[in-house]
Formats: structure tokens, sequence, C-alpha cells
């Protein structure tokens, strides 16, 4: 799903290391692009980003590089759908950096998340049975003619009903066909004027059910206009001047335009059908359908922002626009509908009400302070500036946003959230809400029991272990007598090599070699096993551990993986060419794309192998039998598939000059406690991404999607 995603960046060595801001920048141009002043990302690009329909971010929790290897052979969908892969740059905080540092996450920026702010998790079903939305509804979704309002219901709330006493003379809208869940809705809203009638419609707005406008028209008042409410109705003198529409001439049109099975959508609609002077029997009345305790309601202009993230009413605005409250109030009948009572509950109005009050409340109280009233720092604190919250940068800009989750989250001001609740029951959750949304985190745990800090050093103890092993070769016999030098020369010709021993403890004498790079230890096995080197024909081959046994398995899915696609590894370089020369070598290779010329990361000094990526996989394989036996100032090149990605590579390296500061005792300590458990891991991530390749599987097209193993700090 990357066509309208292409990531530019060169993609070996030493550019496969991103840090979080980098990260940060990806996320923030994909979900919001330039129309809102979002940059491209520094170190990649997005093309038509515009085209983007959504951005998936999953967080494995509390994983790690050492997981993602560890079990490499179980994350079968993983390694071969997402074609590019980074190492994170370690964070004192990895969520700071997708919600801001120092800033809670508010409440409304995770409308439908699992996880929640507060003492209280909004998904727990006791909570959910207490909301009056629940209580009113049920937790099952229903058909349209379930919200409409009960005769009595009209009554209560001073709709105008057929033959009560103050509705003499108004008009019927004639819509007297019995309901059914697939009639028509339709959007209205009025604007009125004070006269000494009463209040008296100036301007009506009519939408039908995709929100287009049917009707916009201006009303003269049969009466003199006392107050033109302009503040409210955006209606001036000037305005109505030149109308001659009166509301006669409106109810006639509403009439012809409504079929005889309407539904009309509003909020406090029985205001607009008394200014109207009409009657109609079948209303869904979004102030009351979104339910509050003691009879209050939510205002048209919340329920907008905080359910369909929608700016109305702005103060920039002269008055409120009919039309733009019309088409509100029926997409949130729509959203109420389709998405049911249980939904709806889960948004936590109440909360997000209280939230946005205090903001207010907040913002006031800063705005009133005088300025050198502030708290006085002291003059060797530094100054503290958080970073906008990513997800409010969404917010207010109207994007959907969705968190779902059940832990380590709490750091970013979320709750910890039900612990029991499940990566499946965050999967189905997910499958429903992510394509509802612009832009959404995921996150799935393998569960505490297996995220302990000392279980991780265990593991990456065992992956240290097994790709030193798969990096080192056994080569032999020879004579007595052997030269070395010219070992370690035929040797050297497969790669960089960390370090030669000879082994004496065998009957004729053997070499233990271990390579810096994957691809030499293969060469070397596949090259040299059964040639003649130092006057021997001598036997090539790997350590025989239990660790290897699958060794040949992880070889060949190394090869495959898709990052290694069109990416081959060349040795047998002097160490005196530099990357110019190279260049112009392998100049008259067709597609040849990149060229990366690994160094060592503490002496800056390039090592004897490089490796090249094509543009198309062909293109690599005709290279491979070009650059066989090809002879480069006098030093004759070996070449093979790639095996290790670069920044797999650039780990390795790491991984084999640190300095351990725990003993292996320890590890041997904690060995023993995880293999026990370690296949039931295998187990769990096995079917965690088969989790993955579900939620993938039902993106729609040119989604980006982003898989995040955090690690532990």
């Amino acid at each position: 799903q990357e066509k309208s995603c292409h990531l530019s960046a060169a993609l070996l060595g030493e550019d496969c290391e991103i840090s979080h801001d980098q990260l940060y920048e990806l996320l923030k141009y994909a979900a919001l692009g330039k129309c809102h002043n979002a940059a491209q990302p520094s170190w990649c690009r997005i093309y038509h980003q515009s085209h983007l329909a959504g951005v998936v971010v999953v967080v494995l929790h509390e994983m790690s590089q050492v997981h993602f290897y560890r079990f490499y052979l179980q994350f079968k969908h993983l390694r071969k759908v997402f074609h590019h892969r980074f190492t994170l740059i370690p964070s004192a905080d990895f969520l700071a950096s997708l919600y801001g540092e120092g800033t809670d996450l508010k409440p409304q920026n995770r409308a439908q998340g699992l996880t929640s702010t507060g003492s209280e998790c909004v998904t727990k079903s006791s909570d959910l049975q207490c909301d009056p939305i629940i209580r009113r509804y049920g937790e099952k979704r229903r058909g349209l003619t379930s919200y409409t309002l009960t005769l009595e219901e009209q009554k209560k709330n001073d709709y105008p009903i057929k033959g009560s006493p103050g509705c003499k003379d108004y008009i019927s809208t004639e819509c007297d066909q019995q309901r059914t869940d697939s009639s028509p809705l339709f959007g209205l809203d009025c604007e009125m004027c004070l006269t000494a009638k009463g209040n008296e419609v100036t301007r009506v707005s009519l939408v039908d059910a995709r929100g287009q406008c049917l009707l916009n028209e201006l009303v003269k008042p049969e009466r003199t206009v006392m107050n033109y409410r302009t503040r409210f109705s955006g209606v001036t003198k000037k305005m109505l001047l030149p109308v001659k529409t009166r509301l006669s001439d409106i109810q006639t049109k509403l009439k012809k335009m409504l079929p005889h099975d309407a539904v009309l959508v509003g909020h406090s609609l029985n205001a607009d059908l008394q200014a109207l002077e009409m009657i109609h029997p079948s209303v869904i009345d979004t102030s009351l359908l979104f339910a509050r305790t003691e009879g209050r309601r939510f205002k048209l202009k919340f329920l907008a922002k905080a359910v369909l993230g929608k700016e109305i009413q702005c103060e920039q605005k002269l008055g409120h626009d009919p039309t733009e409250d019309a088409r509100a109030a029926l997409e949130l009948a729509q959203f109420f509908i389709e998405q049911g009572p249980a939904k709806v509950a889960e948004l936590n109005l109440e909360m997000l009400l209280t939230a946005e009050k205090l903001a207010e409340v907040s913002q006031n109280k800063a705005a009133l302070q005088p300025q050198g009233c502030g708290v006085q720092k002291q003059p060797d604190e530094p100054p503290h500036l958080s970073k906008p919250c990513f997800l409010d940068c969404l917010h207010v800009t109207g994007q959907k946003t969705l968190i779902l989750g059940r832990q380590g989250l709490e750091s970013s001001g979320l709750c910890q959230s039900n612990p029991s609740t499940s990566n499946k029951q965050i999967l189905q959750r997910a499958l429903e809400d992510v394509p509802l949304s612009t832009f959404s985190i995921i996150q799935f745990s393998l569960g505490p029991e297996y995220i302990a800090s000392h279980l991780h050093a265990v593991l990456y103890e065992k992956v240290r272990s097994k790709l030193t092993d798969m990096l080192t070769i056994y080569a032999g016999p020879f004579e007595e007598s052997f030269c070395l030098k010219s070992v370690k020369k035929e040797f050297g010709r497969c790669g960089p090599i960390q370090s030669l021993t000879v082994v004496t403890e065998t009957f004729q004498p053997y070499v233990c070699i271990q390579y810096e790079v994957l691809e030499a230890a293969q060469l070397a096995v596949e090259s040299l096993n059964g040639a003649e080197v130092a006057g021997s024909c001598i036997k090539v081959q790997r350590p025989v551990t239990a660790a290897m046994l699958d060794c040949d398995v992880l070889i060949k899915e190394l090869e495959l993986d898709v990052e290694n696609e069109g990416v081959i590894y060349v040795a047998g370089l002097k160490k005196s060419l530099t990357e110019t020369d190279l260049q112009e070598e392998f100049s008259q290779l067709k597609d040849l794309e990149i060229l990366f010329l690994p160094k060592d990361l503490q002496s800056g000094k390039h090592r004897n192998c490089c490796f090249l990526k094509f543009q198309k996989s062909q293109s690599a394989v005709d290279a491979l039998e070009a650059i066989n036996g090809w002879i480069v100032k006098g030093s004759e090149l070996r070449s093979r598939n790639a095996l290790a990605s670069g920044h797999l590579w650039r780990w390795i390296w790491q991984m084999n000059h640190s300095n351990g500061k725990q003993g292996k005792h320890i590890f041997y300590e904690k060995m023993e406690q995880l293999s026990d458990s370690e296949q039931n891991l295998r187990k769990k991530v096995k079917k965690l991404d088969h989790h993955i390749k579900k939620l993938y599987r039902s993106l729609h097209k040119n989604t980006l999607c982003v898989v995040l193993f955090p690690g532990l700090n």
C-alpha cells in the first residue's frame, strides 16, 4: 500500500537509523499535509499526501528489535509486507514523541479508545450501564425509527402538535405516511429575530441525507423587527430590505420538498417548527438524542466538535450558518444511528465537556494574568517548552483519531486500562473503527509476564549468541605447518574478519573465524567448503549447537526478506578503493540505485565489502553473474544476495563491540526460566503477527501503516 507514500531516503547502512523526532515529522505530515502547514519530513519524502486514506500506527508494547530477530521466523507476515525498516534511536519517553512532552492527552483526542484518562476507564461495561444514553436506548444498534420522538415526548418538549390549543393556524407538512428504518432524513435549521409577535423566522435551511442544500432562503418577518439578533442569526436589516419571501411561501416550499415519509432532524427542532408554524409528525432531536442527566442538553457546537471533529459556529463568522447547523445535526443523527448507543456512550461526552471547560478557564486565567506576575524561575532552571500535542493538532483540524490499547499509555496522561482486554478484543475493535478514523494508534502487548527487564536481557543474550554463531565458521583440517597468513588472506576475500584463532584441541589444526557481516560467513561456507586452502582440502562449517539447527532456514528467509530484494553483497575490494572509484567501476551495471560502503563505526575506515541496491530484482540477478570473478584493481570479487539489511548490519557491529555489564552467570540463571515459557512466547508472537496481518488487510488502499517496536526505554 505504498502507491501514495514513497520513502525516497536511502535505505542502506547509516540511513536506517532515525530519531523519534524524525518519526514525528513523518506521521505529522502524513496526517496533516501542507494544507495544515505541516512540512515534508527532512529524511524522506511522501508523494501525493492528499491521496492518503489514513495513517495507522501499530505499537507492539515493550517489544524491541531483540524480539523481532529472536522471533524472526514467527513474524512471517510482518517481515514480508513492510518494505522499509528503521532502527529507532532510544528515547527517554517513546510516546512523548507522539503526544508532545509534558502534555496530557486530552480525552477528546481518543474519542473511541479502549484507554481513558482519570480514575475510570470508559470501556468498563459497568460504567456504560450508568450512561444516560444506554439507560434510554440500550446498547444495541437500532434503526432510525427507534430514535424518533414519540407523541408524548413531543408534547413534553413543546413540539407543535395537531389539535393543540396553540397550533390552531399551523400548517401541516402532510407527511403522514408510515415511517420505516429506510425513510429519508432531512436536516432543518432556522434563524429567528424578535418581533412584537415573538420569534419570527428570518432564514431557513434544509439539507438532504447526503448533506446537499435543498433550501437556503431569507424570510421577511410579518411584524416590525425589534431585535435582529445578528450576533447569532447573522441577519441584518440591510439583508432583509430587498427580500419578498414570506413565511407562507416557505411553508408551501417545504410541503412540496418533503416526501410523505420524511423524518426531520434538528437541534432543539421544536423552536424551528414553532417559528415556521408547521406541524411534522416524525422528528429526531439531536439535543435529546445525545441524552444527559437532569434534563440538561449538549450544545450543537460542542457535539459537532466532540463527535464529528468539526468546528461550527466559529467566532470569526458573523452569526450562525443555518445550512452548516442543519448539516451538523443531520450528521450527528446519522453517526448515532450507524454507530449505535454503545459507541456513542464510549465517547464519554460529559468528560469531554468538563475538559473543554477547564481548558477555557485555564486560558482565561492566562489571558488575565498581568505580565511579570508569573512564578519566578530559579536562575539555573532551564525553561520548559512543551511540544504541541500531536493528537491536539489532529483534533483542531477536525481529524478523527482513534487509540486502542490496554497498557503502557499512562505516560501520556492515559490511565492504565483494563488488563483483561485481550489483543483479540483490541483487533476486533480496530477492524470496526480504524476505517472510520483518519489517524489510529493500535497497541498490542505480549502480556506483563513476558516483558520483564531481566527476560528482555536474556532474549538479548540469546540473539547476540545466535548472531555470533552465524557470523562464525570453522575451517580445516590443515597441515601442522600451515601458513596462517595465507588462510587469513583467502577467507578475508569473503569479507571483513572480526577475529581469527587457531583451534589446537583437535588432532589436526583448525581455524575459527568470526566475520563482521553475515554475508561474509555465508559466502565462506558456500565458496570455500571443499576448496584447497594453504595446501589442504578443507571443510568449512558453522558451529553445531541446538540454536543453530534452523540456521539454513533462517538464512533462506533473510535472503527472501523484502528489505533485501534487489540488494547484493560484494566482497574482495581493496581498502584503498573509494566510493567514487566503486561508483565508476559499477557504473555499467543496469539499474544500480544505491552503493553503500560499510565502515568501521569507531575508526571510520572502509571495510573490504559493499552493498549494491538495484531498482529491479532481475538487474540484481544479472549483476551477481557479472560480478563473480570480476577483477578490480588486481582483486577478484565475490558476491551473493544480501542477508542483513542496513540496520541489522549496524546492530551486529554494536553487539560485537559492546561489553555487557552483566556477567554471563546472571544470564544462565535466567535462561532456564525463559526456556519453559519461550515456546508459549513463540505462539503468542505468531498470533500477534496474524493480528497485524488481519488489520493490514482491512485497511483502505493508500493507508500509511507504521509498526513500532518501542522497547523498554
